[in-house]
């Protein structure tokens, strides 16, 4: 039985999704992590206030445009993880990827988290062509550059998904309003940040190889796991039980996942960049229901732990009366 990896590269480590990875794998103690950032980065709302989580092993700043830059930053690293918001320049991840193989690194974590997307197109949730040809992208470029990839098929993000805008869940705290897509009973798994790092973490912990479970398990595959498996009603619910409404001090309204996810498309087409939310997010609540991966979920080979959703729901809350969910639109 071989040794887990031992020097971890991520970028954008002091993200939404990337802090909660990056803080999970320091507290373990298996791991030199190294935060690769962009060197003398703007001031944006999405990193104002972001800081570097404590315990890391270095901070390496590069420079994008230059490849000697990245290749340096990433030498004598086993692992790179890529964490970047959606809207970052299109080549901003093969730059990172060409650097890493360059540098010797043969396992990447590509900026793949949510959805299942399976090689011969079973289980997927929607249509969502466009994001399947950039993720089956990617794949095939690491493969063909020689590394190996873990994709992360966690579902959306619980607590920033819920107190976001309408666009997301539907839910629309400050109006107390919610748009149920269908009759809102649909259900679709989805996780937690901490569950997110926690289970990268545990993965990454485990051998390169020998007896199962060890990484080579999840080699050029996706890692499948969640927190809960929820429709709307049932968030609706924890909601509720959390701010002590009653059902009655919420506008409800419905909406059809077709017509919802036609709209979004016109939306997106028009340059309207909340479409793209719209029809991305009412993709899982499809009356399909392939949106619910709890048959491929993973959590307990790598000994996930049961979470309260009322607690998550809380979190949710916290961050839409703090403002902080408004750091998170989309722009």
């Amino acid at each position: 039985m071989s040794s887990p990896l031992k020097n971890i590269a991520i970028v954008g480590a002091s993200g939404s999704v990337g802090t909660f990875i990056t803080k999970a794998l320091i507290s373990q103690g298996h791991h030199n992590v190294t935060a690769i950032t962009r060197g003398h980065k703007p001031a944006t709302p999405r990193n104002k206030s972001a800081q570097m989580p404590e315990g890391l092993h270095a901070i390496k700043e590069v420079d994008y445009d230059s490849h000697e830059s990245l290749v340096e930053a990433m030498k004598g690293q086993d692992m790179l993880i890529i964490t970047m918001n959606v809207m970052a320049p299109r080549d901003s991840q093969t730059k990172l990827i060409d650097a890493a193989i360059e540098a010797g690194i043969h396992w990447i974590m590509p900026n793949q988290y949510g959805g299942y997307f399976a090689d011969d197109g079973s289980n997927e949730a929607g249509r969502t062509d466009m994001l399947r040809a950039g993720t089956m992208a990617i794949r095939r470029y690491i493969e063909g550059k020689g590394g190996n990839w873990i994709g992360v098929a966690c579902g959306f993000w619980y607590e920033f998904s819920l107190s976001g805008q309408e666009y997301r869940y539907g839910f629309d705290f400050e109006k107390k309003s919610l748009t149920l897509f269908d009759d809102g009973k649909v259900k679709h798994t989805c996780s937690t940040w901490p569950q997110v790092g926690g289970a990268v973490a545990k993965l990454l912990a485990l051998p390169v190889s020998g007896a199962s479970p060890c990484l080579e398990d999840w080699k050029n595959k996706q890692v499948v796991f969640s927190s809960f498996a929820l429709s709307q009603h049932d968030m609706l619910a924890s909601v509720l039980r959390v701010t002590g409404d009653k059902e009655s001090d919420w506008k409800i309204t419905h909406e059809g996942t077709e017509e919802r996810y036609e709209r979004g498309q016109e939306m997106f087409k028009q340059g309207n960049i909340a479409g793209f939310g719209i029809f991305l997010y009412v993709s899982v609540f499809f009356p399909d229901g392939k949106g619910d991966l709890t048959a491929l979920r993973e959590n307990e080979k790598l000994g996930l732990p049961v979470e309260d959703l009322d607690e998550a729901t809380k979190v949710a809350v916290q961050y839409v009366e703090s403002g902080r969910s408004k750091e998170w639109g989309l722009s």
